[in-house]
Parts: structure tokens; C-alpha cells; sequence
């Protein structure tokens, strides 16, 4: 694609129409991809994750730090880590000890082994009486046969013994899982609270649900969001409330840091806004990805804020 076919399919939808857009007005949250690095492979994973996968490096703290500092500048009030599993990153201690001298933050894992060989560490961190460290774990069904099909038999007893782990130690914890077509979500949601009692969890503990994103670089057959559909569909606050107006995720390729538009873009190279917070923050946020149409049908959020 040459660069003027490209330029017109980032602004133009397949039928001439204008796209809808976001333009960036904060940034609350800051997001650090600790690379595409996973104890475990799911073939569901948006990003792609696996032992051995390299699409997207693990950040050293030299790397990340900086960002943090230009992110206080901008008047950040949240750091946020996702991965591959952080706790692979051979740095992730020490990015938290350093960020959570800031703001608090908040660390999507698995849950499994990675986390629980780090408990100690982020025991010790607690004990700074720094901002508070937050954990999701994702629990994709309340049902341990269906988590298991899709990330390895034994790792829903090992999530609940990291989410036990985390809960006992006093850190605050949610949950991610996987949100059905069609699904019963009252019902879903009483399985997993039933779950939560039985091991000794709140039963009223923050889940966040996600539709299936589908693999990096998947062309997902969903509508184009255009212009008129975010004024006709959405208010100005609802505008002003997606994560790619108030957000933005560092990632390492190749050997460049590099800001992103959010959390869910990452395999689009047209979604590279910058190599610093203070000049991706006059990019317009085109919603071209098909996830972004999650966001704009959804509600969609990868953020807890």
C-alpha cells in the first residue's frame, strides 16, 4: 500500500465515509506493554503471547522510567502493566517499587507461577506504605474445564492460588474473564461469586469483561465507525471517556520505546503516535482497528479508572 492509498484508508472508511475519531485531551493513564513474553500459549491471546514469542520486547527499567517521569509532567494518576505476563519482565519489581512512588498502579497477569515466585518481592514492596499496587487475574470461565482448554491444564487452580495469595497479603485484586456472545451475565457473574467464597475471596470483587479480540493482525468482519455514527451514537462525555482519549501505552519494538494509542492497537503500526508522551499527545486517534468497535458498541474498556 503507497502512502497516499494508506493516508486515505486511515481517514476514509472502504465506502468514502469519513472515520470516526478521538482526539486526546489527558493522559490519566499510562500503559507499559512488558513484551509479548508468556509462560503460557493461548491460541486466543490478543497479543499473540507464547514462551518463545517476540513481536513486542520486554522493556528494561532504564527504558521505562523516563516515560514515567514525562507521564508526572502530564499529570498522569495512574501506571498500568500488561503483557505477555509481566512477571517474566526481569525489571517488573523494580518498575513498580519506582512507579508506585508516584501513583498507584495497577498489573494484568495470569496469575500463575511467575506471579507467585515474585509474592515475596511484592510483599516487601507493600511494605513501603508506597501508593497501592493492584492485581487483575484473568479467570476466562468460572468453570475450570474452560479456562483450561484455552491455557493449560492445572492453571485455574493456579490463578485461584495466585488470586488467594494476593487477597491474603492485602493487596486489592479484580478478575478478568471472557464475555460470551449471547451470554446470561447475571448468571455468569453469581458462578464466579460463588467461586470467590469458596476460596475465601470477596464476593463482591471488580470483574471486567472482554469480547474476543482475536489474534494480532486478524481482520475481524465488524461495522466501520464513522464520523456520524460517534455524533449521532455517542455524547461528547462518552467521547472524552475512551481510553484513547485519556491514555496511552509504551511499547518496545525492535530496539525503540515507542507511545501507542491504547492497549488494544498494538499490531497496527498506523496506531504509532510517537517516541515520547509530549509529542503523541497532537495525534488525532482514528477508530480504523476492529477492536476499536468493542469500544464503540461495547463500552469496552481495559481500564479500571
Amino acid at each position: 500500500m503507497n502512502t497516499s492509498s494508506r493516508q486515505h484508508h486511515w481517514d476514509f472508511t472502504p465506502l468514502g465515509d469519513p472515520r470516526g475519531y478521538i482526539k486526546p485531551h489527558s493522559i490519566k493513564e499510562l500503559w507499559f506493554h512488558t513484551g509479548t513474553k508468556c509462560n503460557l500459549a493461548c491460541d486466543f491471546c490478543l497479543e499473540g503471547s507464547s514462551p518463545s514469542d517476540k513481536r513486542l520486547l520486554t522493556p528494561k527499567f532504564e527504558e521505562v522510567k523516563p516515560f514515567i517521569d514525562e507521564a508526572l509532567t502530564l499529570g498522569v494518576e495512574q501506571f498500568s502493566f500488561t503483557g505477555g505476563e509481566p512477571f517474566l519482565a526481569k525489571d517488573m519489581i523494580k518498575m513498580l517499587d519506582y512507579a508506585s512512588q508516584f501513583k498507584p498502579c495497577l498489573v494484568l497477569t495470569n496469575g500463575t507461577e511467575p506471579l507467585i515466585k515474585r509474592i515475596d518481592a511484592l510483599t516487601q514492596l507493600q511494605a513501603k506504605k508506597q501508593h497501592p499496587v493492584s492485581f487483575r487475574v484473568s479467570i476466562d470461565s468460572p468453570i475450570a474445564h474452560e479456562h483450561d482448554v484455552g491455557r493449560g491444564e492445572g492453571n485455574f487452580a493456579k490463578a485461584f492460588i495466585g488470586l488467594r495469595l494476593l487477597y491474603n497479603k492485602g493487596f486489592n485484586i479484580s478478575l478478568a474473564r471472557h464475555m460470551a456472545k449471547d451470554e446470561n451475565t447475571s448468571a455468569v457473574e453469581r458462578q464466579y461469586q460463588q467461586l470467590f467464597a469458596l476460596n475465601g475471596l470477596p464476593t463482591d470483587m471488580n470483574m471486567v469483561a472482554f469480547p474476543d479480540f482475536l489474534a494480532p493482525g486478524a481482520i475481524s468482519d465488524v461495522p466501520h465507525i464513522t464520523t456520524n455514527c460517534m455524533t449521532q451514537y455517542q455524547t461528547q462525555h462518552q467521547r472524552e471517556n475512551y481510553m484513547c482519549a485519556n491514555s496511552k501505552m509504551i511499547i518496545k519494538k525492535g530496539t525503540e520505546m515507542q507511545v501507542y494509542a491504547c492497549t488494544l492497537v498494538d499490531d497496527d503500526d498506523d496506531y504509532f503516535l510517537a517516541t515520547t508522551l509530549t509529542k503523541s499527545m497532537d495525534k488525532t486517534i482514528n477508530l480504523k482497528h476492529h477492536r476499536c468497535y468493542s469500544c464503540f458498541a461495547f463500552g469496552a474498556s481495559c481500564s479500571e479508572r
